[in-house]
Order: C-alpha cells, then structure tokens, then sequence
C-alpha cells in the first residue's frame, strides 16, 4: 500500500487567478495595493520609531514624499537593465517598461535610490539621515514581506517544482488581462505545484524586521549600524531563495546576477556597520561652560546662579568699603 503524499491529499497553497479588478474604466491591481500598503506600514512605522528620537510629528511622512517617488524609480531601474531582454530587442516592446504595476521593481534600487531621496528630505526636514535610516529599516523590511505578496498574486516568483505539503499551485497566466488562463469548461489551468519562494522570502524579511527591532533596543548600536544590519541581513535570505528560484534571469559567470548583487550588498553592509561605528567613536565636541556643567551633575541654570552670586558677593564688598579721599 502506498503512503499518502501531499499530492494525493491534496494539500497546498492556493494561488490567486485574479489580479485585477475595474472600477469602471479604473483597473486596480492587487500588485499595486500591496506595494502601497506597505509603504503606508513603512511609513508608520517609521514616524513611531523617530518619535522616540525626539523628531517631530509627520516628519517621516515629509522625508518619504522624497523617499518613496526616489525608491519605485530606482527599484523599476534595476529591474529594466538586469532584466532588459524582456524590454528591448526583436518582437519587445520597450514602452512595457513603464509598466510597473505588472511587477518588476529591483529591492536594491529601491533601496539604492531611495536612500537618495531619504537624505535629500532628511536635509530639508533637519533630521539626521542616520537616525531616519535606522527607524526606517524595520519598517522597510515588512513593506518587502507585504509587496511579495504582489508577486503570489500574480502567480510568479516560484521555485522548483515539489510535493511538500505547503506546495504552492501555480496558474498559466495571462499577463496582459491580470487573470489566470481559462480551458474550455472555463476553469483556471493549473501550471504545476511549485516551492513558494515568495512566502520564503517575506518570511525572512520579517524575521529580520524582528531582529532589527530587538537589535536596536538590546545593544544600543551606533547611529546608522541597525541600518547597516538590514543592510548585511537581507541579503543572507535572499542568495537562499534566488538559488531557488526557476524564473527567468540574467546569470553572470553560472550564478543568478541577483546572487551576485546579494554578496556586494552584503560587504557594502559591512562596511557601513564599520564606518558608522568608526564614526560614532570620534572625540566629542569641546564642551562649553553650561554643557560642562551638566556633565559634571550641575545643571546650567545653576551654573549660571552660581556666577551671578559671586558677581552680588563682590559688590556687596565693594560697598563696604571706605570712600577715598577728596
């Protein structure tokens, strides 16, 4: 007698056949609503976190309406250049690649670009970019958790096929209508039933959301190092899943050019945990008379009482003293 498998039980991971719906003439696009509430949870997030750095209220909102447009840019850039043959060359179509909200946007341009952004509006707003970047780090990984779930509706980014009983069921896709293929009882056609390298993904980038906040309260890092944690710990997670992934994909010298970008993400993150830890370790600035004061347990009003009782004290002596001579 043969044992049950997850096939034979039927047991896996629904996919979506539906990606879009219309409002009237206004289609809206599952992949765009998952990337839009995630930035509003980043955002949130992220103004919870400045708050207990003494920022103003609404401040992250005014550095991600510089962030934000800067992030999608840059995330939509590096799709399009690693991915170009998809946009460019004999039978394509290159005004697709304006068309963001079928998916494709690269985590490290986004991240890349919109780091530009945060520091522009960091400057405007008088907030140090170190402080923002790490308050946002957290809140940044969860958005990524809450955007794959863009790539489960539409049916991409899987794995290899298996029969593990949390196999993900894949559909032919119609890419252009945003559903699944029908067959001709009208019922969506099952692709196959593959790992769900999306949900792996999101996983991890919660686990080191997690860690990031744990990180930052337990240990104190300098400014910008739990940043440069996200910076080193996500591409830990990613290498796993890219290896994974079955999807189409520039490879450079036998390896997924995401792979690739993964381990100079990661150096680049070590390097800034250095740097900013080098930085935070620099001799503070001379100390005037009150900020001295303070340091050493006495307050600058005090200080300060203190100096105008000597000044009262002389002049008090200085009246009693006889009068000179004519």
């Amino acid at each position: 007698m043969t044992a049950p498998t997850s096939a034979t039980l039927g047991m896996e991971i629904p996919s979506p056949t539906q990606a879009v719906w219309h409002l009237g003439p206004l289609p809206i696009r599952a992949y765009a609503m998952c990337i839009l509430a995630g930035i509003v949870v980043a955002v949130w997030l992220t103004q919870r976190r400045l708050a207990t750095r003494g920022a103003a209220a609404e401040v992250a909102i005014d550095i991600s309406a510089w962030a934000v447009p800067f992030g999608i840019v840059g995330g939509r850039l590096y799709h399009v250049i690693t991915d170009a043959d998809k946009y460019f060359g004999a039978g394509r179509n290159p005004m697709d690649a304006l068309k963001i909200y079928e998916g494709g946007l690269g985590i490290w341009g986004a991240v890349a670009l919109g780091a530009v952004g945060a520091w522009i509006g960091c400057r405007k707003a008088g907030v140090d970019f170190r402080d923002f970047v790490d308050a946002a780090a957290p809140g940044v990984a969860i958005a990524q958790a809450m955007g794959r779930f863009g790539n489960w509706f539409n049916n991409e980014l899987y794995g290899a096929p298996t029969d593990v009983p949390w196999r993900l069921q894949i559909h032919e896709w119609d890419q252009a209508a945003g559903r699944a293929r029908l067959d001709a009882s009208g019922a969506p056609v099952v692709l196959g039933y593959f790992h769900p390298t999306f949900l792996y993904e999101a996983l991890w980038v919660l686990v080191l959301a997690a860690f990031l906040i744990w990180l930052g309260r337990r240990f104190r890092p300098a400014r910008g190092q739990v940043f440069a944690a996200y910076v080193m710990g996500y591409p830990v997670g990613r290498i796993i899943v890219e290896n994974m992934r079955t999807d189409p994909a520039t490879h450079i010298l036998g390896q997924r050019v995401n792979t690739w970008t993964s381990i100079l993400v990661f150096l680049l993150g070590a390097w800034l945990w250095w740097w900013f830890g080098r930085r935070s370790e620099r001799p503070a600035e001379p100390l005037d008379a009150d900020a001295a004061a303070v340091a050493d347990g006495a307050g600058p009003t005090s200080h300060a009482s203190d100096r105008t009782a000597a000044r009262s004290t002389d002049a008090e002596a200085s009246a009693d003293l006889p009068e000179p001579p004519p």
